[in-house]
């Protein structure tokens, strides 16, 4: 007899009491309430459009928005000048002198990030003995995405 059939009496794996028609049916019914259940609670929940105005304000937003409100707001500049792959064994020989060679070659743009993502490239320019960045070419969100 195959695992978990019942025998002629109802007997289900040597269990002592038959199971009825009834206790089949009122289980099955409990099933379907619970599964009833939780398909009315799913339809209950209830989702909202997004509505703007709920967070600029009935009124919209201003005509003119004042660059104070991005005064204190701080973010991350990078300026990457090219990168390199080096072994373990070689940054411990690193001394003062030392050339490390980047993947870049002189006079090729350099990346300009902003809070870890690519916005810009640049050129590297001295100004008063100082280092400075002129921002060649912006980058659009579809380029920023596969750098």
């Amino acid at each position: 007899m195959p695992e978990n059939a019942a025998d002629s009496t109802g007997k289900v794996d040597g269990a002592s009491k038959p199971r009825s028609s009834t206790e089949a049916e009122q289980l099955l019914k409990q099933a379907e309430s619970a599964l009833e259940d939780v398909e009315n609670s799913l339809r209950g929940a209830k989702t909202y459009p997004f509505r703007l105005e709920e967070i600029v304000g009935e009124g919209g937003p201003p005509e003119k928005v004042s660059m104070d409100l991005l005064r204190d707001v701080n973010l991350d500049i990078k300026i990457e000048l090219g990168r390199t792959r080096m072994n373990l064994d070689e940054i411990l020989h690193l001394r003062r002198g030392s050339v490390v060679t980047l993947d870049k070659l002189a006079g090729d743009p350099v990346d300009i990030y902003v809070n870890g993502r690519l916005v810009a490239r640049g050129e590297v320019l001295v100004l008063n003995d100082n280092f400075c960045v002129r921002v060649a070419e912006l980058i659009g969100s579809e380029h920023a995405s596969n750098s």
